[in-house]
Formats: C-alpha cells, sequence, structure tokens
C-alpha cells in the first residue's frame, strides 16, 4: 500500500491496535483497582468478618445470639458470668 510516499503495510496498523487495546486495559485494571480500593469498607482489612478488632466479650456474644449459634437462656447466662467477672457493675442493666 502506498500512502503519502511509505510503504506502512499492515503492521503499522497493527501496531496501533495492539497500542489503543493495551493503552485502555491499562486504564480500566486502574480504575478497577482505585475502586476496589476506596469501596472497601473500614480500609485493608483482611479479616473474614469484617469485625473491628476493639470487639469485646459482650459484642461478640450478642453476635453469636444474633446469628442463632446459642439460645436466649444460653446468652443471659454467659452475659452474667461475663459481667461477674469484669465486675463492671454498669453493664448489668444491659441484659
Amino acid at each position: 500500500m502506498f500512502w503519502y510516499g511509505h510503504d506502512v503495510g499492515g503492521w503499522g496498523w497493527f501496531a496501533m491496535s495492539a497500542g489503543m487495546i493495551f493503552f485502555w486495559a491499562v486504564i480500566i485494571a486502574l480504575g478497577v483497582l482505585l475502586y476496589r480500593a476506596l469501596a472497601r469498607p473500614g480500609g485493608s482489612s483482611d479479616r473474614a468478618d469484617n469485625r473491628p478488632l476493639e470487639s469485646t466479650s459482650e459484642q461478640i456474644l450478642a453476635e453469636r445470639f444474633a446469628r442463632g449459634e446459642i439460645d436466649e437462656d444460653e446468652y443471659h447466662r454467659r452475659l452474667t458470668v461475663l459481667v461477674k467477672t469484669t465486675g463492671d457493675v454498669t453493664r448489668t442493666g444491659r441484659h
């Protein structure tokens, strides 16, 4: 093919097409990585249960009760034991 005095052939079109596909693939990959970094709740957390690191024993017990792992009687029994062992009188009204 004769184009303004230069014989480009098919390789020029191939290189331009491959370059454009590579360019857009990099732009899309950067966009996805940025979205994942910003949309992750609590920053970069690899914990499977997504609980905060400062969960108290009462919070963990309440979560187990909410998931149905323990029944109401066991929840109150364990909560009473936790309140006795921590010695915190203000927590007794929460159960």
